[in-house]
């Protein structure tokens, strides 16, 4: 899947009442809509940024993997550099 700034009719980021962390949701011009968890956008953005900043660095891949040792609330499920 390709999604190009033409498909997107609005993009919607906002806290839902009773969380507190961020959902990001995607509508397509076809009313169909994705919504993402802060974690997802925010390693969405990390990556964008190291590849952008770094004069040299051409591509990123951040793999899914269950942390059993982890920092008190940190989720288990985390993305993370190759």
């Amino acid at each position: 899947m390709n999604i190009s700034n033409e498909d997107v009719k609005e993009i919607i980021a906002e806290v839902p009442e009773g969380h507190t962390h961020l959902r990001t949701t995607i509508v397509f011009g076809d009313g169909k809509s994705m919504t993402f968890q802060e974690a997802t956008i925010a390693n969405i953005v990390r990556a964008y940024i190291d590849v952008k900043t770094d004069p040299v660095r051409t591509g990123i891949r951040l793999r899914g993997s269950k942390i059993e040792h982890r920092k008190k609330g940190f989720a288990e499920w985390q993305l993370g550099e190759d």
